[in-house]
């Protein structure tokens, strides 16, 4: 009797494979998934410029399993070995994929249609890809429409990772490790140097930011860094323009007097009578204009043309008549506000700073900044690979930040 031979197939890699540590990711990957592999090539690279090249056998215990296993090397920039075009199905409804589509990461991709590799518009995670008039474009599934031309399956999909430079010049300057015992001086040294390039180029600046940038008394700095030319968009929930608004009108943050440090008698109504006051003057720009609001990170980016986009939440007071409560239009608005982005700041903000993370593709670099590590972490390991982060006060870093900029 012959013994069934188990499935297998060849992949190929090039880039830093080292240097970025795809190689043993790569074979961690395989053996995880209680599989084996058999290196058929390996050419490494011997310059900054040169790219390794592998040629991997897998083998995997059943078919189902191949498939899985060659789904999630993708994302480590394998593919399979020869030239095959991609295999695109219509979507059978509004809002639905086919069972098979492809998931897509926030790495750069291509697709191969008719012979050509064919790059993927609007890159990000978490999306498919809808194939029209030769173009690949990722869309969320909520924008599928019945029809639509979707690819699906492995074969004839490129995914090519950021790689970390040898000479780790730029971004490198820093690994994604996250460590509280990083000297945070240094470390907003090499951040502010990049603000200032992105400025210089003409570039945009995006800022994630949390109500704890007013608790931690960062409002004086995040608007030195607006009035710099330093933030081109912020992406905020209700509750930072809240307390940003108390902060201007009241001197306090959750009842608590910033100056002095302690609670203040009847400042746990601040919150509430801010808002009553934006609403009142119809919004937080009408309460700039009537001279109401005269102070604060919003009254700057209104001052000086800082787009802003408040995302609510069920748990927010009021919310501010600028707030957004249609979760699904305030996706699409965040998503419009990140386009063209080279530089994210996530200060103080899981939740939000996720969702920026899931839109964005990895070429676009990110600092996260938070007292918690655990924050930083998740980000990191929801995709957002990118993502540099520097565990610490956000006030402290935001003092020390304004001050890089302010001499340089």
């Amino acid at each position: 009797m012959t013994e069934r031979q188990s499935p297998s197939a060849v992949v190929e890699a090039e880039g830093h494979l080292i240097d970025s540590q795809l190689l043993n990711a790569i074979f961690d990957k395989v053996i995880e998934r209680q599989s084996a592999f058999e290196v058929l090539h390996f050419d490494i690279g011997r310059t900054n410029d040169q790219f390794s090249h592998l040629t991997l056998k897998v083998t995997a215990p059943d078919a189902p399993s191949l498939e899985r296993l060659l789904q999630e090397l993708m994302p480590l920039g394998c593919h399979a070995a020869g030239e095959r075009d991609a295999v695109v199905r219509p979507a059978d409804q509004d809002g639905c994929a086919p069972e098979d589509f492809y998931s897509t990461t926030n790495q750069r991709t291509a697709v191969r249609l008719d012979g050509r590799w064919i790059d993927v518009d609007r890159q990000r995670m978490d999306a498919a890809i809808v194939v029209a008039d030769g173009r690949a474009t990722c869309r969320k599934l909520r924008e599928l429409r019945r029809g639509d031309q979707v690819v699906c399956g492995v074969d004839g999909i490129r995914v090519a990772p950021e790689f970390r430079e040898r000479d780790r010049l730029g971004f490198a300057f820093m690994t994604n490790d996250i460590s509280s015992e990083r000297r945070v001086e240094v470390s907003v040294g090499k951040i502010a140097a990049m603000m200032r390039q992105v400025r210089e180029q003409g570039g945009r600046i995006a800022v994630v930011a949390g109500p704890v940038v007013v608790h931690t008394g960062g409002v004086e700095h995040f608007c030195a860094l607006i009035r710099g030319g330093y933030v081109q968009v912020l992406l905020a929930g209700n509750a930072l323009a809240v307390h940003d608004a108390e902060f201007a009108l009241h001197g306090t943050s959750l009842g608590v007097d910033l100056v002095h440090g302690g609670p203040v008698q009847g400042g746990h109504q601040h919150h509430m009578r801010a808002i009553n006051t934006l609403i009142r003057a119809g919004g937080i720009r009408p309460a700039v204009e009537q001279g109401v609001l005269r102070s604060g990170v919003m009254y700057e980016c209104v001052r000086h043309g800082v787009e802003y986009v408040l995302a609510g939440s069920i748990r927010d007071d009021g919310p501010l008549p600028d707030t957004m409560m249609d979760l699904v239009a305030a996706q699409d608005r965040y998503s419009a506000a990140l386009g063209g982005v080279q530089l994210v700041l996530i200060l103080s903000s899981m939740l939000h700073g996720i969702g920026v993370g899931n839109m964005l593709p990895a070429r676009v670099r990110v600092v996260c900044v938070d007292i918690n590590p655990a924050v930083v972490t998740k980000l990191a390991d929801r995709g957002s690979s990118q993502t540099i982060g520097l565990v610490t006060d956000v006030g402290l870093f935001l003092h020390h930040l304004a001050e890089r900029l302010r001499d340089a």
